[in-house]
């Protein structure tokens, strides 16, 4: 029998999506299952952009340009500016999502067994990515008790190694809700410099920033230009996970044109989804404000109610919209295929995405959940309370 390869053996199951059959059998039996585990935005994606596609006068659906089309790529640096981000239309490739933007840029920088420093928790997937590219992730424990905020430099410079090519930041954090601060990127900048790495940053949550604060991108960052390479998506800011554009944005022009073969190869992204996307650009700042609004909203009730439970500990998002709890249990990942396959409380149970896939460094998350609060306010105390009873009946 032909035997799968040995990366094919590594790749990583998704932690988020794993426990997806037990939801499904549980929705059989009639239980309703409330989704606190994927970051799937119930916000209404902005109308401008599903018109656009209504409204298309397409006659032949033809192949775009594999940097994605000029018109886009310049409004997109236009929207850059607004942010205070100084980037030109050849500065950007589009991509099929900020996943394909992440596969470019591993692909563009690193070889075989080349390292990257990644602070953990991290994007589930950034495992993935690494293992497909042949990248060893390094990572860089930043802990809960400081709601997850940067680890001290020193600790970085202490994983350096002749292998090491970059350092990953997701910024705002996926799962974390951490947003790093002007002070905390300007260490990372000098320490890219000191030791000549790049600093990669993925800000697809860029404009889910809470409580006064403010998103620093690296871009914003003098002297980083051939550094920095930043991924982002449309996915999150527009509500448009299925539109699967992201792009990737460097001023180092030897990285743009090296990951555009790497676009060659794969042709060119969707036309009907850079439509929306473009589309997308004109939707009005009050929408941001409602849908910033709104997810502060969501937040401060899910800390406040898990609080409330006895033994929990949580972090309090500064943006994105995930948070992480620390859960009176020994393993997550049991706990949660419990909650699918053996309880409910009025007819309902909660999906929740076990922490230990957001680490790479083993044992460490196993009694943490990251949960998404993307669900409209009532169905998040719902969902709280029903997490709340289970553990009770779980420990006993």
């Amino acid at each position: 029998m032909p035997r799968i390869s040995e990366k094919g053996k590594l790749m990583p199951a998704s932690p988020i999506r794993k426990l997806v059959p037990y939801a499904e059998e549980a929705k059989k039996r009639g239980t309703h299952v409330i989704h606190l585990n994927i970051g799937q935005p119930d916000i209404k994606t902005p109308a401008v952009a599903l018109d656009a596609v209504r409204n298309h006068a397409i006659e032949v659906l033809a192949y775009s340009m594999t940097e994605g089309s000029e018109t886009y790529r310049k409004k997109i640096s236009d929207y850059y500016a607004k942010n205070q981000i100084q980037v030109e239309a050849q500065d950007i490739i589009v991509t099929t999502g900020g996943s394909e933007a992440l596969s470019f840029a591993m692909g563009t920088i690193m070889d075989s067994e080349d390292e990257i420093i990644i602070p953990e928790p991290f994007y589930a997937n950034y495992n993935g990515f690494a293992t497909a590219s042949g990248v060893k992730v390094v990572p860089i424990v930043s802990s809960i008790e400081n709601n997850f905020g940067l680890p001290p430099i020193s600790d970085f410079e202490k994983l350096i190694s002749p292998k090491t090519k970059a350092i990953l930041i997701c910024n705002p954090g996926n799962p974390t809700g951490y947003l790093y601060s002007k002070a905390e990127i300007q260490q990372l900048a000098g320490l890219a410099k000191k030791h000549n790495l790049f600093l990669i940053a993925d800000e697809v949550y860029r404009e889910f920033a809470y409580d006064g604060r403010e998103h620093y991108s690296i871009l914003q960052e003098p002297g980083l230009e051939e550094y920095a390479i930043m991924v982002d998506s449309v996915s999150k800011r527009y509500s448009m996970c299925g539109a699967r554009i992201g792009c990737l944005v460097s001023k180092n022009k030897e990285v743009i044109q090296t990951a555009l073969k790497f676009a060659q190869a794969r042709l060119s992204p969707p036309t009907f989804a850079q439509i929306a996307s473009e589309a997308a650009l004109e939707t009005p700042q009050s929408y941001f404000d409602a849908v910033i609004t709104e997810y502060v909203e969501r937040r401060n009730i899910l800390v406040s109610e898990l609080q409330k439970i006895e033994g929990v500990k949580v972090a309090v998002p500064q943006g994105a919209f995930y948070c992480v709890a620390e859960l009176p249990i020994s393993n997550s990942d049991d706990f949660a295929q419990w909650l699918l396959e053996k309880f409910e409380m009025d007819g309902a149970t909660v999906m929740v995405a076990p922490a230990a896939g957001f680490y790479a460094t083993p044992r460490l998350g196993k009694n943490q959940i990251r949960i998404a609060y993307v669900l409209e306010k009532e169905e998040l105390v719902k969902a709280v309370r029903i997490l709340g009873a289970a553990l009770q009946a779980y420990n006993e």
